[in-house]
């Protein structure tokens, strides 16, 4: 595929993730996550709480509780329950993935990563590389 074709389809899913990120109930950081194969969606998540928790990520202190789970985590362990999976996919995420989300999306067979808005700590992304997992920083407006 032309790169530029690529990369115009890259905007476009990670606008949509950036649409999905709404669906979140965190007030701190909205963050939204698609992962794509074959240019088919097969998985969409949003951090937040596991099911069945009530749709509070923040305690009173606006500190973010422990048992939130990040938008690609909950994209991917989402494909578990499914009858797809993500070997050779790519993810569209908002925001740069964290280190333990990085090791499941190593794990989960993800070859691409494309991230909006880059996080403070980069350990994520730095293990991503390593794993030799095709990483693109992608600012959208």
């Amino acid at each position: 595929m032309p790169q530029t074709k690529q990369l115009n389809l890259d905007k476009r899913y990670l606008r949509m993730a950036q649409i999905w990120a709404e669906n979140s109930y965190c007030r701190r950081r909205q963050v939204g996550a698609l992962i794509v194969k074959d240019k088919m969606i097969i998985s969409d998540g949003y951090n937040g709480t596991p099911s069945g928790f009530e749709n509070v990520c923040e305690d009173e202190n606006n500190l973010t509780y422990p048992y939130v789970l990040h938008a690609e985590a909950n994209a991917i362990t989402k494909i578990a329950r499914s009858g797809n999976n993500s070997d050779g996919s790519t993810l569209y995420v908002t925001d740069s993935p964290c280190i333990e989300c990085a090791k499941l999306i190593i794990q989960a067979g993800i070859r691409r990563v494309i991230y909006a808005r880059e996080y403070r700590i980069t350990d994520g992304i730095e293990l991503l590389r390593r794993a030799h997992i095709e990483v693109l920083h992608l600012p959208i407006d």
